[in-house]
């Protein structure tokens, strides 16, 4: 097993940073009915708690094929006791019906927003900008990323598939880690697992995100964590990020929130908000 995605200390930990600096310490959380979810929000958990005042006012589950009347009781729930943010792991369409209800009944992303590990680009186009914007997702790879890679990548992509399939963190891991395969099996000569791991352990490629390197110890990525928040065109604008990326501590031996092998870097997004008032 060879892991591109995100590791806990590469999106958790850095957007229960964020939001408990920007936003509050109080924390509802909600999320699909499995095994994901239940790790994802015990480490939020642990996370929130380390801070000031730090409080989980809320924790509710829903069914994989949940459905509109699911959400319901949850966001009057929220809407009672009022969190500083909510902590969404909910996947699939379900996402859709719980920004949709949240929107529905009133609430704001300006004082409240959903901070998600799960919401990229594609669940914001099947919601709609209009719902979508002003939540926020921690992850490695938003499509708007202005490097010169990205863009061309971007080009070649939609050169293929046209406008109707959206770029995400899924693709982008997908993407690279076909590239880091094929690399070693060309060096490898081979893809019998003895010879081939020596060229895939420690290897390094140019992704879209940045420069990315599997650790040999553990098999997972080194990427570079970045905060995003949704646009009104549906894309994420970057927040906060690494400067030089983050290796991955999949069993997180390191817990304390805000500690990182490269400090978050806030970006002028960001300081617009502080400006605006908005944080």
């Amino acid at each position: 097993m060879v892991y591109t995605g995100a590791a806990p200390n590469q999106n958790s930990v850095m957007l229960a940073d964020y939001m408990t600096r920007y936003f509050g310490p109080r924390v509802y959380m909600v999320g699909s009915d499995y095994i994901y979810t239940y790790e994802s929000n015990r480490l939020m958990s642990d996370f929130v708690l380390t801070r000031p005042g730090g409080t989980k006012v809320g924790e509710r589950y829903v069914r994989l094929d949940a459905t509109e009347k699911d959400f319901a009781p949850i966001i009057q729930d929220i809407a009672l006791k009022q969190p500083d943010f909510i902590f969404s792991t909910v996947v699939g369409r379900g996402t859709r019906m719980l920004y949709q209800a949240y929107a529905e009944a009133g609430l704001g992303p300006r004082r409240m927003p959903l901070a998600s590990l799960t919401t990229c680009e594609v669940e914001a186009a099947e919601m709609g900008a209009a719902v979508a914007q002003g939540h926020i997702t921690a992850a490695p790879y938003f499509q708007p990323l202005g490097t010169p890679l990205n863009r061309r990548c971007l080009t070649r992509f939609k050169a293929q598939f046209g406008t109707e399939v959206q770029p995400n963190m899924c693709w982008e891991a997908a993407y690279f880690q076909v590239h880091l395969f094929a690399n070693a099996l060309r060096a490898a000569g081979s893809d019998e697992l003895d010879r081939l791991m020596p060229f895939l352990l420690g290897s390094e490629f140019d992704a879209p995100q940045g420069r990315v390197r599997i650790d040999p110890a553990n098999h997972h990525t080194r990427l570079y964590p970045r905060i995003g928040r949704l646009d009104a065109q549906g894309q994420f604008e970057v927040l906060a990020q690494t400067a030089q990326g983050g290796d991955p501590d999949p069993y997180l031996a390191n817990h304390a929130v805000g500690e990182w092998n490269d400090p978050m870097v806030l970006t002028p997004a960001h300081a617009g908000d502080a400006r605006d008032g908005r944080l």
